[in-house]
């Protein structure tokens, strides 16, 4: 039974260890994914406004909107889910933790845009989405991905790969120093172990860069004036 299962999942991955009952009764997350698939049963047999109303009840009821076309593999775990969008051609794999405030979009205005419609991004099975990520247009994430709060995703991203930022990559590709290996538990909010602040970070960059060129500056001025380099 779907509802034990669902349960089952937000038991064993959130740290609160809330009860059976509290599982059932007060995550926003089960109830939203429960909803859906009546929206989703119904869409499929064509009754599209009466699944239309259904996701909007689910919307006023738990804050999360999931199209009614969407689909939604087993035992997804929206922890929070205040905020969380999922569009009408997204799929969603199995054993997926989606954080509040994420975003599974589309980039086109079209009604319908690429191949066999396909507007929403398609997300592999045991994928982690931090708070707040938006995950845009028709692309994969592949199984066991792991993307970062806030990060803005708009290409493939690999098996097994954590990318985090604006755009998202990954971490050894924002970093001055090479990143450590991130941590096997939740992403939670973050995903690494340290803090990362990518904009923070090419600042930092920018500095060094104009601290250099300051650098050469004064030694081809000493040069220009006659005045012997330091050893």
């Amino acid at each position: 039974m779907e509802i034990i299962e669902l349960a089952r999942t937000i038991r064993e991955r959130d740290p609160a260890r809330p009860t059976w009952f509290e599982a059932v009764t007060c995550y926003a997350g089960l109830q939203a994914v429960l909803m859906h698939r009546l929206a989703h049963a119904l869409y499929r047999r064509g009754f599209k406004a009466l699944a239309r109303a259904v996701s909007h009840t689910n919307r006023f009821i738990t804050g999360i909107e999931i199209h009614p076309g969407a689909r939604i593999g087993r035992r997804l775990f929206i922890d929070h889910g205040m905020g969380v969008v999922i569009g009408e051609t997204a799929e969603i794999g199995d054993d997926v933790l989606i954080y509040h405030g994420v975003t599974l979009g589309g980039l086109s205005l079209a009604n319908r845009a690429g191949p066999g419609g396909k507007r929403h991004p398609t997300i592999g099975d045991g994928v982690a989405i931090g708070a707040g990520a938006q995950v845009l247009g028709p692309i994969r994430v592949g199984d066991g991905a792991r993307i970062g709060a806030n990060a803005v995703v708009a290409t493939e991203v690999p098996a097994g790969e954590t990318v985090i930022g604006i755009p998202a990559r990954p971490p050894h590709e924002h970093r001055i120093m090479p990143a450590r290996a991130a941590p096997a538990p939740s992403p939670g909010y973050g995903l690494l172990d340290q803090p990362c602040d990518p904009v923070g970070e090419e600042i930092a960059t920018l500095r060094a860069e104009v601290a250099a060129l300051r650098a050469e500056m004064a030694t081809l001025k000493r040069h220009q004036a006659g005045v012997p380099a330091a050893e």
